[in-house]
């Protein structure tokens, strides 16, 4: 369904689609979805390779045209997580401000705002500016989640070592690489906004996206201290793996070295040579002691050393 809006009066009114003309005064905002775009790009003036950039483009970009701009965002599954869109496309000229998205009513809800709680708008550069104040504001709760999940891991780890801790952080730090690309390619795109080269926003207005630029930034900058994070918590876990991995090194260590000596003894008497002990009377129990003499001599010693 295509949801045509009218600006009059720094207010928005329902409109049909119908009535849209480029050839009048009149200031559109157009939300709709993706498979309805190829059957209404051409009344809107798009041109088929938009069409297609719109519906098939793999990552978040700026481009600005003779006259309009062109917007594509992809927000990653950290972000939308039930609530936003994952694919956004922004056509914007003086006279329209059009929307694909595969979840409109993002969008049609910032509308519907701006009727009941009365917020003034001026131009479409105003709304241009509420859907990506919309569009970013809760982000850093997400992060927030994200560092409080990262945090949970490593007190598990300092508790007992787990053996999938290491799958998850994986699974962390591929989502945080997706934030990362994701915040980098939306810097960007706020940077290029500011710039205005069709002077399609209010110099007045431009300072919002001043404000966007630099929340982005903020952003971006918590997705890389949330990496060196997750780095960390898997250097100390790699280096408890080593120390477990020492301890019990060490251990084996102990139990060779006590038995090497009865190991020698054993091969020593099991060789088959006539030796004076077994004649003796008290060959045999001569060797157990020797044998319990050496374990214990050999437990005391590495207990000297603090070897266990």
């Amino acid at each position: 369904m295509i949801s045509s809006y009218r600006l009059e009066n720094q207010a928005f009114t329902t409109d049909f689609f119908e009535h849209i003309d480029p050839n009048n005064d009149q200031i559109h905002l157009c939300i709709l979805d993706f498979p309805e775009l190829a059957g209404v790009s051409g009344k809107l003036g798009i041109g088929e390779r938009l069409v297609d950039e719109c519906l098939n483009s793999r990552s978040s970009k700026f481009d600005s045209y003779d006259g309009f701009d062109f917007i594509t965002i992809i927000l990653p599954e950290a972000i939308c997580q039930n609530l936003k869109p994952q694919r956004i496309g922004i056509y914007f000229r003086a006279d329209l401000l059009l929307f694909v998205s595969d979840r409109s009513n993002f969008i049609n809800d910032i509308v519907i705002n701006t009727q009941t709680e009365g917020i003034k708008v001026h131009s479409l550069g105003k709304f241009f500016h509420l859907f990506f104040d919309k569009l970013t504001i809760d982000d850093r709760e997400v992060l927030v989640s994200i560092e409080e999940e990262i945090s949970s891991l490593e007190e598990e780890f300092i508790v007992s070592v787990k053996n999938d801790l290491a799958d998850y952080l994986i699974t962390f730090r591929k989502r945080l690489l997706s934030l990362k690309q994701y915040y980098e390619q939306l810097f960007e795109i706020s940077e290029a906004i500011e710039e205005n080269e069709n002077n399609l926003i209010d110099k007045k207005e431009l300072r919002y996206f001043k404000i966007l630029t630099n929340r982005t930034n903020r952003l971006f900058t918590n997705v890389l201290n949330l990496r060196d994070y997750g780095t960390q918590v898997r250097e100390a876990y790699q280096a408890q793996l080593d120390i477990n991995l020492n301890k019990v090194m060490k251990i084996f260590t102990v139990v060779t070295s006590i038995f090497l000596p009865l190991t020698l003894i054993v091969g020593w008497y099991g060789m088959n040579i006539m030796m004076p002990e077994f004649h003796w009377e008290y060959g045999y129990p001569f060797v157990i002691v020797l044998c319990i003499v050496v374990v214990l001599g050999t437990l005391l010693y590495f207990k000297k050393n603090k070897w266990f």
